[in-house]
């Protein structure tokens, strides 16, 4: 039996927390009732007035009284470094750093051993958080979105910083939209929704099956990551796809659909096993889960697999993002999404 632990991105119930249908102590009390036993927090999404809350007595005496409830274990706190909150100027490197170490201490005042930061985070703003994380005891987990991959140019220049400094309070955050080996249906239904043509969407899943089989261009190391961005899906063929829908007739919805297209991507799972060690929380990005449980774009069974044999034990986090592709023209479910998810993480897990 696997040590792998399940967990609830709060993130995966965001329509119907914006709706008014579930509350925090909701999306709590939905995520225990999948048996996940860990809970992630967007708490600038969720908390209000953030982040004054947390730093009552109060609030967080009630975060632990829930915790305790509904059986449920802090797992990863989803920080986001906003560095352009002025109109002028970018944060200045110390106004960056005090920033991350404000994020630092609000996750362990909530119980939270893991701070996932984005890829946008500058590595000089990491490393200068580090002695702060190491003394509240908060790994600092650097989130791997596509088109970012693990055994990549792109990773090898944080892997440097780590050796360097020989931490080990940073490392990753693998996001399963990596290994995405089709493009999710919920994208393809809606380019049809909106018009795209059976013979451009047909163009661009075959391009995108061409590169999964051939293996995908990986992204380099930049600290512009625009720039790194354009050369990685160049370097994948998108201006020989997007010429193709175009020579097809393709109208607004199919070149969407194209573009969109370089969203996902595939990384071989040996990654996981070749990383493990840097690896501190898991999103187990998800986009559509069938009633037979099998979720067609992300390899979950492969992944998992994965996971098994590097030995992981940490947690799991089923991360809805199917909603996006739902919400302006049909009705969004994210509970039975994240129920059936689970329901498919638990029966790959084997537990």
């Amino acid at each position: 039996m696997s040590d792998i632990k399940r967990c609830v991105s709060l993130y995966s119930y965001q329509d119907e927390f914006y709706l008014g249908k579930l509350d925090l102590e909701g999306c709590l009390r939905e995520t225990a009732a999948t048996g996940a036993t860990g809970v992630e927090l967007l708490a600038e999404q969720m908390i209000r007035k953030f982040p004054l809350p947390i730093e009552t007595k109060d609030f967080r005496d009630q975060w632990f009284e829930w915790m305790k409830k509904y059986n449920l274990t802090p797992a990863c706190y989803d920080a986001f470094l906003e560095n352009h909150i002025y109109d002028n100027r970018t944060l200045t490197l110390k106004e960056q750093v005090n920033m991350m170490n404000r994020d630092i201490r609000l996750a362990s005042l909530l119980g939270f051993p893991v701070l996932r930061t984005l890829v946008s985070t500058p590595m000089d703003v990491i490393e200068g958080s580090l002695p702060y994380a190491e003394e509240m005891g908060v790994k600092i987990g650097l989130e791997v979105h596509a088109p970012f991959s693990l055994n990549s140019g792109w990773a090898d220049g944080y892997m440097e910083m780590i050796k360097r400094t020989g931490t080990k309070f940073f490392g990753f955050v693998p996001d399963m939209g990596i290994f995405c080996k089709n493009i999710p249906d919920v994208v393809r239904d809606k380019a049809r929704r909106h018009g795209a043509k059976e013979e451009c969407i047909k163009i661009v899943d075959d391009a995108y099956a061409k590169r999964v089989a051939n293996g995908f261009t990986k992204i380099k190391y930049d600290l512009n990551l625009g720039k790194a961005n354009m050369e990685y899906r160049m370097a994948n063929g998108m201006a020989e796809m997007m010429d193709a829908v175009k020579a097809a007739g393709g109208g607004p919805a199919d070149l969407e659909y194209a573009g969109s297209s370089f969203t996902y991507s595939w990384s071989e799972p040996q990654d996981i096993i070749d990383n493990i060690d840097y690896i501190f929380h898991t999103h187990a990005k998800f986009y559509n889960v069938h009633e037979d449980l099998e979720e067609t774009a992300v390899a979950l069974p492969e992944v998992i697999e994965a996971y098994k044999k590097a030995g992981y034990t940490g947690f799991l986090s089923s991360e809805y993002e199917g909603g996006e592709h739902l919400r302006a023209d049909l009705d969004v479910d994210s509970i039975e999404q994240v129920r059936r998810h689970q329901a498919a993480m638990k029966k790959y897990i084997g537990k």
